[in-house]
């Protein structure tokens, strides 16, 4: 057996210097909330900080369907062409064009939906402010600075956008009547820092804008499109779970959800950055050493396995001082829900390892299918449970579908030899 070649001082510089930059942000991101989710969940109260997760939950469709499947993607093709300014100008030109044009369709799309349906007319300015989040996300390209391996342009300026929205947060919002606020300032701080984010790309990496031909696009959308269908499809067992609980329940009940839903959240993003970190890396090793590449996502799952599943139980312990510091006396029935979803840190520690590796080692076809046949089977298991046993139901449900995900994509893994 080849024997895999050690990292190169720089490269582990590079990836431990991204590491520290990501958990940077979600140190920022879960520290912050500390502060302002507290605030929220005790000034609006459960009914509208409910309708605001589900106005959230609404437009996160019209968010995954402008990031396509570029966020992966155009993060492998940035890396892969990184030293060649003008593939990558080119690159980064058809990827904005091709965003933009998913934005003014989808901006219809939800405009139609909000004023035709009744359940949405009557806070049609809720979703239309909510919808500015995904008018950000599109300025702030993400999926570049993780391209070329520098997030940390990423980690100051969500640390900025964050700092904005909590500080405003306590300026502007006052009592329950003032929900309508929260989704505006998240927008204004996210887009604000994306138009920023744009003056970095220019200026700092030299990266000109070109008008791409039809066939940039056409290339763009193929290369995306099992990413696509894979994030759709998690989608379905991820942001459905907060839109089927609002069609199926009150605001009140949806509001005890999200606050455990939220916390869980945020304990995930103790974890994340070190996925995020390591994607780009093994997108370009891959290409020259595949046994370097099996070797260093066998080191990775063995660890995230571990670390997520002993977060997951000592957090399952904590949950009723966590919730009653968080959220306050009144959001008790969010207790046994969040002890339910804490797992979600291992299944979702696990699967997203074993992820990278199908889609790094050319396997993304395989990773589609695996997602698509989990959010299609979860979503009659949500509604199932909750129909059956309530909210409670639902999380359940959640923990059943990503466990599923994780004996299937091991029995894969297994299958073609991939670690």
């Amino acid at each position: 057996m080849k024997i895999p070649s050690p990292l190169s001082n720089s490269e582990h510089r590079r990836v431990l210097d991204n590491i520290i930059s990501l958990t940077g942000i979600q140190l920022v991101q879960y520290l912050l909330p500390l502060i302002t989710f507290p605030y929220l969940t005790r000034v609006l109260g459960p009914a509208n900080f409910g309708k605001v997760a589900f106005a959230v939950a609404f437009i996160t469709y019209f968010q995954i369907l402008t990031d396509y499947g570029f966020n992966f993607s155009a993060t492998r093709e940035i890396s892969i062409h990184r030293d060649e300014t003008e593939r990558v100008s080119r690159i980064y030109s058809s990827v904005m064009v091709t965003k933009t044009i998913l934005l003014a369709v989808t901006f219809m799309a939800m405009l139609v939906t909000v004023f035709l349906i009744d359940r949405f007319r009557s806070d049609y300015l809720l979703y239309i402010f909510t919808y500015g989040l995904v008018v950000g996300n599109l300025l702030f390209p993400v999926w570049f600075f993780q391209g070329v391996e520098r997030m940390r342009y990423i980690s100051i300026l969500r640390i900025v956008s964050s700092l904005i929205y909590t500080a405003l947060i306590f300026i502007i919002v006052r009592g329950p009547g003032d929900y309508l606020y929260v989704p505006l300032i998240n927008s204004a701080g996210f887009i604000a820092v994306g138009l920023y984010s744009q003056r970095i790309v220019m200026r700092e990496f030299g990266v000109k804008f070109m008008i791409p031909s039809p066939s940039d696009i056409r290339e763009q959308l193929l290369e995306g499109w099992h990413l696509f269908i894979s994030t759709l499809a998690i989608s379905l067992y991820t942001t459905s779970n907060r839109f089927i609980l609002g069609l199926l329940v009150s605001s009140a009940t949806l509001g005890y959800y999200a606050v455990a839903e939220d916390i869980t959240r945020a304990l995930q993003g103790i974890v994340s950055p070190i996925s995020q970190a390591i994607y780009p890396y093994f997108s370009r090793i891959q290409r020259d050493d595949r046994e370097r590449a099996r070797y260093e996502l066998r080191k990775m799952l063995v660890f995230m396995g571990a670390l997520t599943f002993i977060l997951s139980v000592a957090l399952a312990l904590l949950a009723p001082v966590i919730v009653g510091i968080l959220a306050g006396s009144s959001y008790s029935l969010s207790v046994p829900l969040m002890q339910i979803l804490v797992f979600l840190l291992f299944a979702v520690g696990i699967n997203t390892v074993m992820g990278l590796g199908l889609i790094s080692l050319g396997h993304k076809d395989i990773f589609s299918r695996i997602v698509i046949i989990a959010g299609l089977l979860h979503i009659p298991i949500l509604i199932g449970f909750t129909m059956l046993i309530g909210v409670i139901g639902a999380a359940i449900a959640v923990i059943l579908t990503e466990t599923f995900i994780v004996f299937l994509e091991y029995f894969i893994i297994r299958k073609k030899n991939i670690l």
